[in-house]
């Protein structure tokens, strides 16, 4: 059931083109049941065919079956390789009350309850009667970057949904404790109880026009958020590192690299316990960061690394996972809707907002940008031994 309310999400998504393709002639192979254990997987040093199915043996025959086949079976296998499984919304309440431009969500499930806030950060230029688009931030953002480009920003404090640690409190964890996920998931559980508590409180702001946000670990949460809710417009990933957009293979490219093992001894919680059994083994993950950044086709995905970041990888985000996303995004047909946006800094300068506004401007608003968002920067090109399936890319039917 949970798969078939994934499709038929994602397919009012979906180009036209593809909208008129036969799904209902089109069979889908069989996920591996039980899932397949770490061991089970060979060892694959380049990253592995996006195309390809976890029984190892299927390849996607054609567009329309990635939507109606392979993109739901990579949204399983990612909550149960890495982020634990997404709770049931549809069993879930949500109130809302509105105090200014503060928000006090309520979410109540199971007979508990969890309750956190958000505070709107209207236009500048905000006129009465008209909706603003709005990005949906955790950690710092420069506010006034969007605000002053016709463009809301809401704010949480993720801390009040989970803590960055093994500690159960807040209010996603008032509901779901004792349940095997990641802290990414929880917080991206946050985003989405916020846009819910928008959508009932703030007329002010266009629900359907939504980017979610953060940096570093923050921004392995948004990239969660944007895949588990087809309502996000735009997912800004900003410095995410792996268990983000960082490669778990090629994970020396920048002199230095976060890999699965020192994130998973630093920060276990942050995934469920399934990604820890391929600690020291990573190279078996059935998947890697551009396998995450193609589920989210058709809809917004920008990217953001600085130069000077070494320690989550972003020359290896940049010349590896990037090319290998836009590989898929390009044979959907929504090339687009992905953008590399490399620039000169630091982990999470604030220059990434500056670095990536045309683009959510672009997507948000329809405003043109002359930014070439294709562009590695002084990266220069792609490594293309890291992806070789790509010769091989399944037809467009």
């Amino acid at each position: 059931m949970r798969t078939q309310l994934l499709l038929a999400a994602l397919l009012s998504l979906l180009p036209s083109p593809i909208l008129a393709a036969p799904f209902a002639n089109i069979t889908c192979p069989k996920t591996p049941s039980p899932w397949p254990a770490a061991s089970s997987f060979p060892e694959m040093s380049t990253l592995p065919d996006p195309f390809l199915y976890l029984d190892q043996k299927s390849r996607v025959g054609s567009n329309a079956e990635w939507y109606a086949c392979r993109q739901p079976e990579i949204m399983q296998l990612l909550q149960y390789y890495q982020y634990g499984f997404y709770p049931d919304h549809s069993a879930e309440t949500v109130t809302a009350t509105r105090t200014g431009n503060t928000v006090s969500i309520s979410v109540a499930a199971g007979g508990k309850t969890g309750s956190f806030k958000a505070d709107i950060i209207l236009p500048t230029a905000n006129t009465v009667g008209t909706k603003s688009p709005v990005v949906i931030a955790i950690g710092g953002i420069d506010n006034g970057e969007y605000t002053k480009n016709g463009i809301a920003v809401v704010t949480f404090d993720y801390t009040t949904v989970s803590p960055d640690s093994n500690g159960k409190t807040g209010a996603f964890w008032a509901l779901y404790n004792g349940k095997d996920i990641g802290v990414l998931t929880a917080w991206a559980w946050g985003f989405h109880r916020v846009l819910d508590a928008l959508i009932l409180t703030a007329p002010e702001i266009d629900s359907t026009k939504v980017g979610v946000t953060g940096c570093s670990r923050l921004g392995k949460a948004a990239l969660a958020a944007g895949l588990f809710d087809t309502r996000i417009t735009v997912t800004m990933a900003m410095s995410s590192g792996v268990q983000g957009l960082g490669p778990y293979r090629y994970t020396t490219l920048s002199g230095q690299g976060e890999n699965l093992e020192n994130s998973k001894a630093g920060a276990g919680w942050w995934s469920d316990s399934e990604l820890g059994t391929f600690v020291n083994q990573a190279e078996r993950l059935p998947f890697d960061a551009h396998t995450i950044a193609a589920a989210l086709a058709p809809r917004a995905l920008v990217i953001d690394q600085g130069t000077g970041d070494m320690f989550t990888n972003s020359k290896g985000t940049a010349t590896v996972i990037y090319p290998a996303a836009e590989i898929v995004f390009n044979w959907l047909g929504v090339p687009d809707q992905l953008a590399m946006a490399v620039r000169s800094g630091a982990h999470c300068d604030n220059s990434g907002y500056t670095n990536v506004e045309p683009f959510v401007a672009k997507i948000l608003k329809g405003t043109p940008t002359t930014r070439d968002y294709t562009s590695l920067g002084s990266y220069s090109s792609a490594l293309s031994a890291a992806f070789p399936w790509a010769t091989d890319i399944p037809p467009k039917k």
